[in-house]
């Protein structure tokens, strides 16, 4: 039977989207394409109908992933105002229900040290998606010059992510919960701390 490329496309999609979410739950080595095809309704024989290999789909699948999160970010800045947008950012990304929910949340805390690893293809397309998203959130920093906020917006991405991943070690204990308050609090400070210049003007105007 023939299928319209339409419908194709909805199938690779599927693979895909099941794909990430496995990626982000038990890493780039913990899924099989066997069982990845069977949960997506489909037969092994047709994974190459769709991906010229495994690591073809681990960098379309982390990839969707990254520009879900990208996408999530967008919908909770526009909830709050501009000065407001990076904080409201860190406060839903450092929640205990990100860390307890690892296959719907970000890459970068769930997969980051495994794509290190990974051949120079692979890392090459995951820094470039880490690139967006540092872009991103230097347009969530409009009190900043570009440089400046892009510096702050590495050292917040990387505060963000390197929490998350050390709440995740701790599992869901006291210790997870005291990481993730002192990571937020970390974050959130530099989120809203003032350019320099403009806390001088302030003090001179005083």
């Amino acid at each position: 039977m023939r299928y319209s490329r339409e419908h194709k496309q909805e199938t690779h999609d599927r693979i895909v989207k099941k794909a990430s979410v496995r990626l982000r739950e038990k890493g780039a080595h913990g899924i099989g394409v066997a069982d990845l095809m069977k949960e997506a309704g489909l037969t092994h024989g047709g994974f190459y109908a769709h991906f010229d290999s495994r690591e073809a789909l681990v960098i379309e699948a982390f990839g969707y992933a990254m520009d879900r999160s990208m996408e999530h970010w967008r919908k909770q800045s526009d909830q709050v105002t501009p000065e407001k947008q990076l904080s409201q950012i860190v406060e839903t990304y450092l929640s205990a229900v990100h860390r307890d929910n690892p296959g719907h949340g970000c890459s970068i805390p769930a997969l980051g040290a495994e794509i290190a690893r990974e051949s120079p293809k692979t890392r090459k397309a995951f820094a470039g998606k880490l690139d967006e998203m540092i872009e991103m959130i230097t347009d969530f920093i409009p009190n900043l010059p570009r440089k400046a906020a892009r510096k702050q917006a590495i050292a917040t991405l990387a505060t963000m992510a390197g929490t998350m991943l050390l709440a995740r070690i701790a599992g869901s204990s006291e210790l997870s919960d005291e990481v993730l308050k002192t990571g937020k609090d970390s974050a959130l400070d530099g989120a809203r701390r003032e350019p320099k210049a403009a806390a001088a003007k302030k003090a001179k105007q005083s």
